[in-house]
């Protein structure tokens, strides 16, 4: 997705020149030269095409949006910093902001807003890129096929990344409604012109034919996604089989039916089908800004986890994290700080950096196997990307508590076991007592003379990582609602299973079900929500004793009893 939405724009905008209307014959052949130099990959003709069109007409702000692609694309698409400063330029010039796109003689202006979404893109911008790509969809008729083709591809793309799996299937509806109306426009046209050219209506035919093929598989595979992203295993069991027969045993394709396989807890096979997977063969992250050997080692590491196997599971994410830092040592990327400067390499590069996302997963292995100072160090890099996951800050406490337990790992790294809760034991057996120690005393034996919000694995950093836990979790919702919530749940994975994909859908998840989202992970939904909650409050009741402030503990453990859904352990 990545290279054709780059390809697509520059080559839009070309064109965008060529149907300038009030314009001299020469300006038009000159318009038609350079796109065509420009289509042909003849950067060097396209760019001297355009300095003759500027001298004729310097007030037409196009030709520099296109002399600005076509120097893109020559540079190898490395000066993405001078092209993002340009369409910035060039967007103060025409005086319209994002906000105004009202009225579109603006279509006249829809590539340069086009252009911005795609950088948006790369720099991971996604909700500003949304917004731009919303606004540019309004007014989508008047545009061409190709770019309207394209509008909605990069929606599409956003929104899965953004997790609104409704959304992106509502649009894949439209715009496969959209394929298939042009492709019969296309053969009523070939047909009315049958008997004048028999050659170019073959021809035609033929790479409309290829085209449409292309479409087809791409939508099949944003279809997976969807369908992997919502859990919807039947729907996408019948969209995996069409990914099959459009794309064969390619290595997206491959990967794809490993993921659905790993859904569905076929764990061997999964493992077999990305072994089959010839990575070998894949054009590689310079050309497509992903690193598949790197997501090989990080799906085998999230497959052997599934399996309980967390010490496997851990060498093969940290056989990820290689793969990472090798591809980022290539592009010339400091992987401990990666600075802001993104020209110098492939605009699709600014994706390949996936280091926050294997940290997280090792952290998660490491505090299993019982490692917890070493996920800390994991996990503490990681949640400085992702802050707004509360699981994070719940397993960032984990470590924190475990740490405090006196586990093997601590006492190498020389910390006390005990921290002076306890401060005497007095009688014995059925009399006997335990004396806690006052709360200033406990208080001082745990700060240590440094600040609680200095990250290190105490139990004062764990109750400020539950409290942002807590504030990140969005408020209880009444027991009656939550009811109606799961009735309509069932209703949505029912309708969802059978294979349809329509806007319904959508509805109902989004008024039924409340969530929140959790990245690199997928949304959390209710059920997980409340879940979630409940150990969350256990963790905080438990911080709050250790830390001798008994009323906040109660009142913890109060809030916990209050929960609809909390287990028979957590209420013990």
């Amino acid at each position: 997705m990545a290279a054709d939405k780059a390809g697509e724009q520059g080559t839009e905008k070309h064109e965008g020149s060529a149907n300038c209307s009030a314009i001299s014959d020469q300006e038009k052949e000159l318009a038609r030269c350079s796109l065509q130099a420009f289509t042909a990959g003849n950067y060097e003709a396209s760019l001297q095409q355009l300095a003759e069109l500027k001298e004729i007409n310097r007030d037409d702000y196009k030709i520099v949006l296109n002399t600005a692609v076509a120097e893109f694309y020559k540079s190898g698409q490395t000066i993405t910093d001078n092209l993002r400063q340009m369409l910035n330029h060039l967007k103060n010039e025409v005086h319209s902001a994002v906000d105004e796109i009202d009225s579109l003689d603006d279509v006249e202006n829809s590539m340069l807003y086009y252009n911005q979404a795609v950088i948006l893109y790369y720099l991971r911008q996604h909700m500003e890129a949304i917004s731009i790509g919303e606004k540019l969809y309004q007014f989508i008729e008047p545009f061409e096929e190709k770019f309207a083709h394209a509008v909605c591809f990069l929606l599409i793309d956003l929104y899965l990344l953004t997790c609104q799996t409704e959304k992106a299937l509502h649009y894949l509806v439209i715009l496969e409604k959209m394929i298939l109306q042009g492709n019969n426009n296309k053969n009523g046209k070939n047909e009315a012109n049958n008997n004048t050219n028999n050659k170019d209506v073959s021809t035609q035919k033929s790479e409309g034919g290829v085209q449409l093929e292309a479409a087809k598989s791409k939508i099949h595979q944003y279809k997976v996604r969807a369908y992997i992203q919502m859990r919807s295993l039947k729907a996408c069991k019948r969209e995996i089989k069409s990914v099959m027969n459009t794309s064969g045993n390619s290595t997206p394709s491959l990967f794809m039916k490993s993921n659905f396989e790993y859904l569905r807890g076929n764990y061997r096979k999964a493992i077999k089908l990305l072994n089959s997977s010839n990575i070998a063969e894949h054009p590689g992250f310079m050309k497509t800004g992903e690193c598949a050997r790197c997501m090989f080692w990080n799906n085998l590491g999230c497959i052997h986890f599934a399996m309980g196997k967390h010490n496997l599971g851990l060498f093969y994410f940290k056989k990820a994290l290689q793969e990472n830092d090798n591809a980022c040592a290539q592009l010339g990327i400091n992987t401990s700080d990666p600075g802001k400067k993104f020209s110098g390499r492939p605009m699709c590069t600014l994706l390949t950096n996936k280091r926050y996302e294997l940290l997280y997963n090792c952290g998660i292995q490491l505090l299993h196997i019982g490692r917890p100072l070493a996920a800390f160090e994991c996990l503490i890099e990681a949640v400085q990307v992702y802050h707004s996951n509360p699981r994070l800050w719940l397993r960032l406490a984990e470590c924190c508590i475990a740490a405090n337990k006196g586990t093997s790992e601590q006492e190498t790294k020389s910390l006390p076991s005990k921290k002076g809760i306890v401060q005497s034991i007095v009688g014995q057996g059925y009399h006997r007592k335990i004396v806690l120690a006052s709360q200033s005393v406990q208080n001082l034996l745990y700060n240590d003379g440094e600040s609680s919000a200095i990250p290190v694995a105490s139990m004062e950093f764990a109750a400020i990582c539950l409290r942002n836990a807590l504030i990140l979790l969005p408020e209880d919702q009444p027991e009656s609602k939550q009811e109606n919530g799961s009735k309509t749940t069932s209703q949505t994975s029912n309708t969802d299973s059978s294979g349809e994909t329509g806007e319904t859908c959508s509805n109902k998840i989004h008024e039924g079900e409340k969530f929140v989202t959790a990245p690199p992970s997928s949304p959390l939904r209710r059920l997980e929500l409340e879940n979630l909650r409940c150990s969350v409050l256990a963790c905080s009741a438990y911080v709050a004793l250790a830390l001798g402030d008994n009323l906040m503990g109660l009142n913890h453990a109060e809030k916990l009893l209050q929960q609809p859904r909390l287990s028979g352990s957590l209420k013990i």
